[in-house]
């Protein structure tokens, strides 16, 4: 490579990693933003402050820790699982559609919450006034289902590609849709013989609750994620293969067959902790990587960690917006996710859809 040639790649590599820093401190804005919106307005200042226990007020603190700043985290978390784990999903199986809610595991994580709710009394009301509310009062049991039927689907999935070896992408996307329709289903028969409680609570949990995290499920949500952005950072010339072409990856060593199944046994994992956390949240594992793909390409090392960043900055505009448009009615945020997603999924699928059928 010339010095010519040298100068025009660096100055190419440079402006991907301009994108990604540029993405991180707009994301750390208006996270921070975020967090003073509400009921209590508070400065930017005093956020930082209280961050680093130097807060002056302890209405501020209790705001900040113990509701906030959870929720914006958890935003942050939840996105950048969702948003890498479908730029992975997208290039294994080499298919601009591919998400987690379209090989089934949302829905499975669905169906597992609703198994949770009606058969383990998961749905109570709550009467603090005159008001009636639907609550999920055994969480931690219908967070383990919702995990289990996402998981599932996932073991289901991988699965029919292992016992059906000449089955392609496209055939493990269609075994995903198949899964979807029949975990609706499912819920759909579960909703129909439970009582109007339970009914309740189950639209309750599938609208989706950034603010149902604590601390500690917080914890599991960082750590779940780190490794599985390891991994695949670590694999990410590998995904670079792939994207190139199925036939060209093999002779350059890549076990394509063997990284797909590891890549989507872990993207549908870390999706299926997301979503037992927080709900049913639609299209950010979708649309953030292709808005990502404008901007730096098709190169996995720089993909993977700036779809995480704009997955995070999506959900947390998207949260933001729905708790305080109409404050202080809270609207569910896979209902504004979705108004956000639909229109670019249809754009997607009449633009790029051809090109991997």
């Amino acid at each position: 490579m010339d010095t010519k040639e040298k100068l025009k790649y660096q100055k190419y590599i440079g402006r991907k990693r301009l994108v990604l820093i540029i993405a991180i401190i707009a994301t750390i804005i208006i996270g921070l933003y975020a967090t003073g919106m509400g009921s209590i307005p508070i400065p930017i200042r005093e956020i930082i402050k209280t961050i680093f226990g130097k807060g002056s007020s302890e209405q501020f603190q209790v705001v900040i820790m113990g509701i906030r700043l959870p929720r914006i985290i958890g935003a942050i978390l939840v996105g950048a699982i969702l948003a890498t784990s479908g730029a992975i999903m997208q290039c294994v199986l080499r298919n601009p559609l591919a998400s987690a809610t379209t090989l089934g595991v949302s829905q499975g994580a669905a169906f597992g919450a609703a198994i949770g709710i009606v058969v383990f009394s998961g749905g109570v009301i709550n009467s603090p006034s005159a008001a009636e509310i639907i609550t999920i009062s055994n969480f931690y049991i219908v967070t383990l289902c919702a995990f289990i039927g996402g998981f599932i689907s996932t073991i289901v999935v991988i699965a029919i590609s292992r016992i059906k070896k000449d089955i392609g992408p496209n055939g493990i996307i269609l075994a995903g849709v198949a899964l979807s329709t029949l975990f609706t289903g499912g819920s759909t028969l579960l909703q129909y013989f439970a009582d109007e409680t339970k009914i309740g609570a189950i639209v309750f949990w599938t609208f989706g609750n950034l603010g149902a995290t604590n601390w500690k499920e917080l914890l599991i949500l960082l750590i779940v994620f780190i490794v599985a952005i390891l991994y695949y950072i670590f694999n990410s010339w590998n995904y670079n293969a792939m994207e190139s072409g199925e036939d060209l990856a093999k002779s350059l060593g890549v076990n394509t067959r063997l990284t797909m199944l590891i890549s989507l046994t872990i993207c549908s994992f870390t999706t299926a902790v997301a979503v037992s956390f927080v709900g049913i949240i639609n299209f950010v594992g979708l649309i953030a990587p292709h808005i990502m793909r404008r901007f730096v390409g098709n190169d996995y090392r720089y993909l993977i960690p700036s779809s995480a960043v704009l997955g995070s900055l999506l959900l947390i505009l998207s949260d933001t917006f729905g708790r305080t448009i109409i404050a202080p009615v809270i609207l569910p945020i896979g209902a504004i996710t979705s108004f956000l997603g639909a229109p670019i999924f249809l754009i997607i699928l009449f633009k790029k859809g051809e090109k991997y059928g």
